[in-house]
């Protein structure tokens, strides 16, 4: 059966259980809840329990997952966090609990608890899509938005809508709206319906329950309809003449039918040949042409919690033998809600690769028979909480997206989807070697400076050596690179055109000095006046970051001089700053606090005695931060 994600109500109709049957009698009423998929009523029986001094790490794993389930992700990330810390915890409530943390923004947190997935489960094709790009989000959130969604607020209502296909002047749709129907325990609303809605310029109005023999009292969701408009695929619980079917475990799947347009109607519907009561599939889509159909399954055979398949229509209508979409597509988390654009090019979405929380939408180019690797579509049309549903045009870049995005009006709301044109930028791509050896160094840090030395963002290279970095265009940059056990180096971009560059950065293999009891490093430079680290004082720093690294015993005390301009007391206020501003640039990049301190000492010590007759460069030199060792 399909395991349902954080939430999306209407997501449920796809990728969870309608109905369980109920255990033994002696089984708890959390529990019965809890198997029911009845989410919001288990927590607040889990609830119970926990004020009746009946917490354990059962309950609290178990209450952490129906919020997690409902896409409460603040309180699941509070008993999550009740159960990670012990033994035995099972790496996918780990995972959860990641995911959480994403969702809250918490991403340091995110990738500490990534990495502890990672370990336990390295051979997931999550961990290693993770581990190859750990900063990925801010790699993502850094980018400009490409497209912007816009809520549809004529068609949406209190309750979830979701999905959409453009049918000639039709806007077939999913929605919760419907009060006549009973309610689901999942989230308390009313089961789904599909709807028809008509578009009339721009907007899309007068919804109605579409009519047929579609709807029934279950749910009915996701539409694809054929070329020629005389059939139409759609997802619902597995009923069929009146027959409510269950699994052996008392599990009521989704299946996927057909129907046929007759005499203006849908009328009749029919099973395809692969539905079965012990699994479910849902979420059609048809290619171009009507000659195949993707969907979504967890059938047995599969990678992860759902998987996207596909299957050829025959001429007379009839199916071939599904195909689940390769590795590079489905992971061992959940994809689903598959659309074939004009091109044949594939969007999804899915909580497996990387993105910003939730589901996020994908992109994958058509490439033979498969797909080549998914891109994420980026801020704008994903954001932190779920996304999905896509359907887009590149040659109009127009689209709709569904989302449970805060501000929208219900549970879940359609969105209009549009392309936005890029900013006048530079596409940089810079490639960093080794100095001595020119080979590529992998998972280098680079990080892009505007002129006033402001960071704009920052990349990790590939195993090519090479990263990309975007720049607005007709503006100086500067791109520093850092890797550990190599001394940090920059390059100045000069202001560019719209367009693509290349440049490489050389990076010389760290070769610690010590001398005595000093670390001793080129001039750490401050600007007059100034206790800011720049960019220049940065590459210093890094060395002795990697002396530190390489003598994980070793302390430091960071001593900070002034020049004599100036008032003494200002001085040794300022050199303070100084100081202070060195030990948190060492801590930030990982060196604990305990083993670096500082302090400033004005013009109380000056290397060079000249007093107030010094000259600029006699200044320069008694504006100093000296590395004391004081245990190794």
């Amino acid at each position: 059966m399909f395991i349902p994600m954080k939430n999306i109500t209407t997501l449920l109709l796809i990728f969870s259980v309608a109905f369980a049957t109920a255990q033994n009698k002696d089984t708890k009423k959390a529990d019965q809840l809890y198997d029911r998929l009845a989410y919001t009523d288990a927590a607040q029986a889990y609830q119970k329990l926990l004020k009746q001094g009946k917490g354990s790490r059962y309950v609290f794993e178990r209450l952490a997952n129906s919020y997690y389930f409902i896409n409460d992700t603040k309180k699941a990330e509070t008993y999550y966090k009740r159960v990670v810390k012990g033994r035995k915890v099972k790496p996918e409530t780990v995972y959860s609990y990641a995911q959480s943390l994403k969702a809250n923004g918490k991403f340091s947190d995110y990738n500490t608890w990534m990495k502890t997935f990672a370990s336990m489960n390295p051979d997931d094709s999550r961990a290693k899509d993770f581990m190859k790009n750990p900063n990925y989000v801010p790699q993502i959130m850094e980018d400009f938005a490409r497209y912007e969604a816009l809520n549809l607020e004529e068609l949406n209502s209190e309750y979830s809508e979701f999905g959409g296909i453009i049918n000639g002047k039709d806007f077939y749709f999913s929605s919760a709206r419907n009060t006549a129907r009973k309610k689901y325990h999942w989230d308390e609303q009313p089961f789904l319906d599909v709807y028809k809605a008509s578009l009339v310029g721009d907007a899309i109005k007068n919804a109605q329950l579409l009519e047929g023999d579609v709807n029934t009292k279950f749910h009915e969701g996701n539409v694809a309809i054929t070329p020629d408009g005389k059939r139409m695929y759609f997802d619902r619980n597995d009923y069929l003449n009146g027959k409510f079917e269950k699994s052996e475990e008392g599990i009521n799947q989704i299946n996927i039918y057909y129907t046929e347009w007759v005499d203006g109607k849908w009328k009749g519907v029919f099973s395809l040949p692969f539905n079965s009561s012990e699994y479910s599939s849902g979420h059609p889509a048809l290619s171009t042409n009507g000659n195949t159909l993707y969907f979504v399954s967890d059938m047995p055979g599969g990678k992860g919690k759902s998987d996207i398949y596909k299957v050829s229509i025959n001429a007379n209508g009839g199916f071939g033998t599904p195909q689940r979409l390769g590795d590079n597509i489905n992971t061992e988390g959940k994809e689903v809600f598959p659309y074939i654009d004009g091109s044949g090019n594939l969007y999804f979405s899915s909580d497996g690769h990387q993105g910003l929380g939730g589901l996020d939408g994908f992109y994958a180019e058509a490439k033979g028979d498969g797909f080549g690797d998914p891109v994420n579509m980026g801020k704008g049309a994903n954001s932190e909480n779920d996304d999905f549903a896509f359907i887009y045009d590149p040659s109009t870049r127009q689209g709709f997206m569904s989302s449970n995005r805060n501000g929208g009006k219900g549970k879940d709301d359609i969105y209009r989807l549009r392309g936005v044109d890029p900013p006048c930028e530079v596409d940089m791509d810079i490639n960093v070697v080794n100095e001595y050896t020119g080979e590529p160094i992998f998972g280098a840090r680079l990080d892009l400076y505007d002129a006033m030395e402001n960071r704009l963002s920052t990349k990790s290279t590939g195993e090519d050596g090479s990263g990309n970095l975007l720049a607005e265009c007709e503006k100086e940059h500067v791109v520093q690179a850092f890797m550990r056990g190599f001394e940090s180096n920059a390059i100045t971009v000069e202001a560019s055109p719209n367009g693509k560059l290349s440049k490489t950065i050389e990076l010389r293999p760290i070769e610690a000095i010590i001398v005595d009891d000093k670390v001793v490093l080129n001039p750490i430079l401050f600007d007059y006046n100034k206790h800011n680290i720049k960019p220049q004082a940065a590459f210093e720093l890094d060395k002795l970051i990697e002396i530190m690294k390489k003598y994980p015993n070793m302390k430091i005390n960071v001593e900070s001089h002034t020049d004599t301009q100036g008032q003494a007391d200002y001085n040794r206020k300022l050199s303070e700053r100084r100081a202070q501003s060195t030990v948190q640039y060492v801590i930030s990049k990982g060196i604990e606090s305990s083993r670096i301190s500082g302090k400033g000492f004005g013009e109380d010590r000056p290397a060079v005695q000249c007093g107030r007759n010094c000259s600029k460069a006699e200044h320069q030199k008694n504006r100093r931060s000296e590395f004391i060792i004081v245990e190794r």
